[in-house]
C-alpha cells in the first residue's frame, strides 16, 4: 500500500469517526437490504431480470450474466467483511445460478444472457461478462475458502488467455462466439460501439485479474496483470487530454473522442490497486502519475461546480451528457479519495465528500430503497430506468462503501 501514505493517522481517524457511520448506514440500511428483499426470483430461480422504479417486476425479462456475477461479488464481499449469514445466503444463490444455469458445460465459460426462465438466450462469450465471473468467483473464494470457486476462476482465466488474448497488439478482443471462435458481434449493449477493443472491458479484466491474484499468486497471472496495467497506461490513456480513450480497433487506433468521466475516475483507482496488489515498486511509480492525472482531469472537467456531482460523458470540448448516473458518483468517491491518499491534497478529499453528499442527497431512494438510476440536469430522478436490471446492480455503490470502510479504518 505504498502509494497511500500522504494522510496523517490523526486525520484518517477523524475522518473515520465523522464519515464512516454515514457510509455504513447507507450500505447496511439502504443498499444491501434492497437486494436481499427484492432481487430473488422465487418463481423461476436466480434473480429477476428487471424491476421498474416503482418496484414492479418486468415479466419474462432476460437475466444477465453481469447482474448475477455482480450480486455474487457484492454479497460475497459483504459476508467477508460483516459475516452476516443473510449475505452468504444471497451469495450462495448467485453462485448456484452462475454455476448451474449460466455455465456452458460444453464449451466452457458463461452465457451472456438467459431468458426469464433461466434458459440460454445469448450464448456468446462476452469478455466483459467473463471478467465479472472471475471477479465474483475470486471474491467468493476470499469469503468462503471455496476450492471450486478458485478452480472456476482459474479455468476461466486460462480460457480467456487461450482464446481472446491478442499476442500481436496486446490486450483482449471484446467477444467470441459460444465455442470461442471469432465473432463480429462485439458490442456490450445497444449503446456501445461494435469495436474489437474497449476501455470498459479491459478495465474490468484488470480488476478481475487483480482480485484473482489475491487468491492465486500465479506467475503467468502476474505477467498478464502487468501487461494489462501497461495497456491501460500506455495504449488507452491519452497524455494529451488526460482521459482514457473508449473504443479502439485491433491495433489500438482510437475510434472516438468520447470521454466517460466515471470510467476515468474508476480507472484511476483500479490502476493503483492493481499495481499495489502486484507489489512492484517501479510499477507503482509508473502508475501513480497516470492515476493522478486522471483524477485531476476529472475534477477539472467532469464535476458540476453547482452540486459536486459527476456528469456522465463529454468530449474534448466539454460535457455532452449532463445527466448524473448512480455509478459515476460511487466511483468518484473512491477515485478522488484514492488521489487524496496519494497526495494529501484536500481538493481531492472535498471532491470525494461532495460526490458522496450528492449521491445520498439526490440518488438514494428513501422510499423504496437502493439508489435511483440517475438524475437529469434539473436534479430529478430519470424516469423509466430500472431499479434492478442487466446493468443496474449493487456493485458500484456497495463497493464504494466497502472501499471507504477499508480505507478509513486502515
Amino acid at each position: 500500500m505504498g502509494n497511500r501514505n500522504a494522510v496523517p493517522a490523526d486525520v484518517r481517524t477523524a475522518l473515520a469517526r465523522e464519515w464512516l457511520p454515514d457510509i455504513e448506514n447507507e450500505l447496511l440500511q439502504n443498499i444491501l437490504p434492497f437486494w436481499l428483499k427484492h432481487a430473488p426470483d422465487e418463481a423461476h430461480g436466480g434473480f429477476h431480470g428487471e424491476i421498474r422504479p416503482e418496484l414492479s417486476v418486468v415479466p419474462g425479462a432476460p437475466k444477465s450474466l453481469v447482474l448475477c456475477a455482480r450480486i455474487l461479488w457484492t454479497f460475497a464481499a459483504a459476508f467477508r467483511i460483516y459475516r452476516d449469514e443473510a449475505y452468504l445466503r444471497l451469495a450462495d444463490r448467485a453462485w448456484d445460478e452462475l454455476t448451474r444455469r449460466f455455465a456452458d458445460d460444453r464449451h466452457g465459460g458463461y452465457y451472456w444472457m438467459l431468458d426469464g426462465e433461466g434458459r440460454p438466450l445469448q450464448a456468446k462469450k462476452q469478455v466483459y461478462g467473463q471478467a465479472f465471473a472471475i471477479y465474483a468467483f475470486s471474491e467468493y473464494r476470499r469469503a468462503t475458502g471455496s476450492r471450486e470457486a478458485l478452480e472456476r476462476a482459474v479455468d476461466l482465466f486460462r480460457l480467456l488467455e487461450r482464446h481472446v488474448n491478442d499476442p500481436v497488439h496486446g490486450g483482449y478482443v471484446e467477444a467470441a462466439a459460444r465455442d470461442w471462435s471469432p465473432t463480429d458481434d462485439m458490442g456490450l449493449s445497444g449503446r456501445d460501439w461494435n469495436e474489437k477493443k474497449s476501455m470498459n472491458t479491459h478495465l474490468h479484466l484488470l480488476e478481475a485479474y487483480t482480485n484473482l491474484l489475491r487468491v492465486w499468486p500465479d506467475a503467468t497471472l502476474r505477467v498478464r496483470l502487468r501487461e494489462l496495467i501497461g495497456v491501460m497506461a500506455d495504449r488507452m490513456f491519452d497524455p494529451r487530454t488526460g482521459h482514457f480513450g473508449q473504443y479502439f480497433d485491433e491495433a489500438w487506433n482510437p475510434k472516438t473522442d468520447l470521454v466517460s468521466y466515471g470510467h476515468d475516475i474508476e480507472g484511476s483507482w483500479l490502476l493503483t490497486e492493481a499495481a499495489e496488489v502486484l507489489g512492484e515498486g517501479a510499477l507503482l511509480e509508473r502508475v501513480r502519475p497516470v492515476a493522478l492525472r486522471l483524477a485531476e482531469t476529472t475534477l477539472r472537467e467532469g464535476v458540476d461546480p453547482r452540486d459536486g456531482g459527476l456528469w456522465n460523458e463529454g468530449n474534448p470540448s466539454g460535457p455532452t451528457d449532463l445527466g448524473k448516473d448512480w455509478w459515476p458518483q460511487a466511483e468518484a468517491v473512491v477515485g478522488f479519495y484514492n488521489a487524496y491518499e496519494m497526495t494529501g491534497d484536500e481538493r481531492h478529499l472535498r471532491a470525494a465528500r461532495d460526490a458522496w453528499a450528492f449521491a445520498v442527497r439526490h440518488l438514494a431512494d428513501r422510499e423504496r430503497g437502493e439508489w435511483h438510476w440517475g438524475v437529469g440536469h434539473d436534479g430529478t430522478p430519470v424516469p423509466d430506468k430500472p431499479k434492478l436490471g442487466a446493468w443496474k446492480c449493487p456493485y458500484h455503490n456497495a463497493r464504494a462503501c466497502f472501499e471507504m470502510k477499508e480505507r478509513l479504518a486502515r
